[in-house]
């Protein structure tokens, strides 16, 4: 049930999203906004939030999503609509995404996945590590200690 209310809300976000940016400027149609938040949503909550967020950061997965936004919207305007500028309008609307992404990602990992959750606020242990320190950083040896040490071993190099 979490992974439902999860995708319902990425999927409204999607929407809004794509639906003030590519409608709102390019006067792309409500079905066919509708049908990109479809695909989008469902690729990008596999591959990037079941797939790649448990094993990545949040930064990381949300460029992930990035790059996966901007080809299917790229594409999918370029079949769907009439003409204009694709360039321009996949790279808004992926950065607005990539934006909202940050934050759902930050919501998963606390309800949907709160193991991963667990893991990135759980503080470090408390490590005490100690050195070793002397005097002398190069000591002085006689010549004759030299001298003997290494006649002693010249057979062992």
């Amino acid at each position: 049930m979490k992974h439902v209310k999860a995708f319902a809300i990425k999927f409204a976000a999607t929407f809004v999203i794509l639906y003030l940016i590519l409608a709102g400027i390019d006067g792309i149609s409500f079905g066919d906004v509708f049908l990109m938040s479809m695909v989008l949503g469902a690729l990008a909550y596999v591959v990037g939030d079941l797939f790649l967020l448990p094993r990545t950061t949040n930064t990381i997965a949300a460029m992930a999503d990035f790059g996966l936004a901007f080809v299917v919207i790229y594409f999918m305007s370029d079949g769907l609509s009439d003409g204009g500028p694709y360039l321009t309008r996949s790279i808004l609307a992926s950065l607005g995404l990539m934006v909202f992404e940050l934050f759902f990602h930050r919501y998963l990992a606390h309800n949907v996945f709160p193991d991963h959750g667990e893991k990135e606020t759980k503080e470090p242990a408390n490590l005490q590590y100690q050195t070793e320190s002397s005097e002398e950083i190069h000591p002085d040896f006689s010549e004759k200690m030299t001298d003997e040490f290494h006649l002693q071993n010249r057979d062992k190099e």
